[in-house]
């Protein structure tokens, strides 16, 4: 004898389990017991569902935060007189991400595709029902639509990647195109291709939180993008002779790092998709110290050795150091020791400096380090995998690297030529003189103080 389930009420059915349980104290009849049991199993999983629905929009809500995070890393970076701009297109983005992934994105990435072939199709698809749970055994737990929000801050994320990059000299609805095309579309399908249990996921390929299928997409995005516009006036002298152009604004650079930081948590936290048990619970809190660790140890790496190499203590390496460990570490925060945690994101803050070092002398230039940040390290931490996970073979996380990078780059290449051709990319020489702010939005961030 069972107990049937008629309404999808958690109190309900928890009033039935304790009726059963009260009648077989009572009685001491097997029978009794076995309604208990059967339906306290089927309270459990609605409880479950509820604790990992409410898990998943709480570490959705802390990626969210990140948005504000990179906007005002990029608004701290880039010179005063382009700052609206920035503002601008990151509150942009975020719309258009929201809305792409709503109508094709989501249905793209986690459709009914196999193999290398993503499935089409259009919104997030019907909620699942209580039902559902009980009948999945375990495999539903949460609500599908707090899927949708945690996976969509993922996509703007990847877009924030490329507005840092491309900044001070791209057409704002240039920018704005792009962003329809890559949040819609090219994202997606390399997302499919590992977290929709594609062909990525079928070779063995390793990602847990994104290293690849996030910051390296966005930077292989962003490089396309940067290699089409050309540095910023000015960047780049005669004989090698390389120009910084200084940020505006370091305390909101600053803040924006830590916003970063704070949002990582969600961001690799969520990606255990599950803390309704000891176990799960277990691995949530190993993944936050794991990040958080990487981070002290990217920027602390990144400072020590900019000290080094220019003979004073930098602080956008710094910053760009913690970020990089933070990238480093997002492909595994999950198998690997504390001290490992610490050494992959140290690794990182090293290799972030170089890389940054090394795009200038080739004139790639990047105003807020972001490919170097999300690109190179994210390259870096998809290898460190096979370091901490046994699971993982180096064959696959080459052939996942190759196979992301030439997607998004290739795609995005052919993307920014058509819009180029179209409607052009870059502001004129006498615009980003004058600032992107005047020209492309007519507000000025700073109107008390001069242009610089």
């Amino acid at each position: 004898m069972t107990v049937k389930i008629e309404t999808a009420v958690g109190d309900d059915m928890l009033e039935q389990a304790i009726e059963a349980i009260t009648k077989s104290a009572n009685t001491g009849k097997v029978g009794d017991g076995k309604i208990f049991v059967t339906a306290l199993d089927e309270v459990v999983r609605i409880r479950t569902g509820e604790t990992d629905t409410l898990y998943f929009l709480v570490m959705g809500v802390l990626v969210m935060f990140m948005a504000p995070g990179f906007a005002m890393l990029e608004a701290g970076m880039v010179r005063a007189k382009n700052t609206s701009e920035i503002l601008l297109k990151n509150v942009a983005l975020f719309s258009i991400a929201s809305i792409m992934y709503l109508l094709v994105g989501y249905a793209i990435m986690y459709g009914d595709g196999s193999g290398w072939m993503p499935g089409f199709g259009f919104l997030i698809g019907a909620e699942n029902t209580t039902e559902e749970v009980l009948a999945s055994g375990g495999d539903t737990y949460y609500s599908a639509r707090s899927d949708f929000f945690f996976q969509v801050v993922f996509v703007a994320t990847a877009m924030s990647i490329v507005s840092g990059a491309v900044a001070e000299r791209m057409k704002l609805w240039a920018f704005l195109a792009f962003a329809v095309v890559m949040t819609g579309f090219i994202y997606p399908v390399q997302g499919f291709w590992k977290w929709g249990g594609g062909g990525l996921d079928e070779l063995g390929f390793l990602d847990f939180a994104g290293s690849g299928v996030v910051h390296m997409c966005g930077a292989a995005a962003a490089l396309a993008g940067v290699i089409l516009l050309g540095p910023r006036l000015g960047k780049y002298g005669p004989n090698g002779q390389i120009n910084p152009i200084q940020g505006a604004n370091m305390p909101l650079a600053t803040l924006g790092m830590f916003i970063l930081w704070f949002g990582w948590f969600g961001f690799n936290g969520g990606s255990e998709l599950m803390v309704s048990n000891v176990d799960e619970a277990n691995a949530v809190s190993q993944v936050f110290v794991n990040t958080n660790t990487a981070a002290a140890g990217g920027l602390v790496a990144a400072l020590i050795l900019a000290r080094i190499m220019f003979g004073k203590a930098d602080l956008t390496m710094a910053l760009n150091g913690a970020l990089a460990g933070l990238v480093s570490i997002t492909a595994e925060p999950l198998t690997g020791s504390n001290l490992a945690s610490l050494g992959i994101g140290a690794v990182g803050g090293v290799i972030v400096v170089l890389s940054i070092v090394m795009l200038d002398k080739l004139k790639i230039d990047d105003p807020v380090g972001a490919i170097s940040v999300h690109g190179t390290c994210g390259i870096w931490g998809l290898l460190a995998v096979v370091i901490t996970n046994s699971d993982a073979t180096i064959g696959a996380q080459l052939i996942g690297i190759a196979v992301i990078f030439a997607w998004t780059f290739g795609v995005s290449l052919i993307v920014w030529l058509i819009i180029k051709a179209v409607m052009g990319i870059r502001i004129s020489e006498e615009e980003e003189y004058n600032g992107a702010d005047i020209t492309e939005t007519g507000i000025e961030a700073y109107p008390e103080f001069s242009k610089g």
